[in-house]
Parts: C-alpha cells; sequence; structure tokens
C-alpha cells in the first residue's frame, strides 16, 4: 500500500515508489536524492509539521510537506 512521504510516522522507514512531481519541481526532488528504489525515513518533524527531516543514504534533509507530498513511498 503506497502512501505520501509526509504522511509516513516518525521513525519509520520506506522505499520510494515514484516521484509524482512535474518539471523543476521534479528535478529538484530527485536532485535531492530522493528516487524511486532508495530507502528513507522519517527522523524529525518540526511543531507543525513543516518541513520534516528525512535520512537517506546517510544523509539528512529537511523538506517541505508540499515537496514530501509528491513522493509515494511503502512501508518497510
Amino acid at each position: 500500500m503506497s502512501i505520501k512521504l509526509q504522511q509516513l510516522a516518525k521513525g519509520k522507514t520506506a522505499k520510494i515508489l515514484s516521484v509524482r512531481a512535474k518539471g523543476e519541481m521534479n528535478r529538484r526532488i530527485r536532485d535531492m536524492g530522493l528516487i524511486p528504489g532508495s530507502s528513507v525515513k522519517v527522523v524529525g518533524r518540526a511543531p507543525l509539521f513543516d518541513p520534516i527531516a528525512v535520512r537517506l543514504s546517510g544523509v539528512t534533509i529537511s523538506l517541505r510537506s508540499s515537496e514530501a507530498s509528491y513522493v509515494d513511498v511503502e512501508e518497510i
């Protein structure tokens, strides 16, 4: 079952299934390393749930909720 990355609970790990963004947003998300097949873990959230901190390939990055909504994942 796929969910959006922004819905993944803190501490959970998932596999990226797809990036649904178009154009510049798609390039920006993929440049951060969020590509299909990669594993990602939510390591933190701001008090109002925006932004979220995710860890992938040994690096922690911060994503806006709007950016994370374009990334479909499957919890593993």
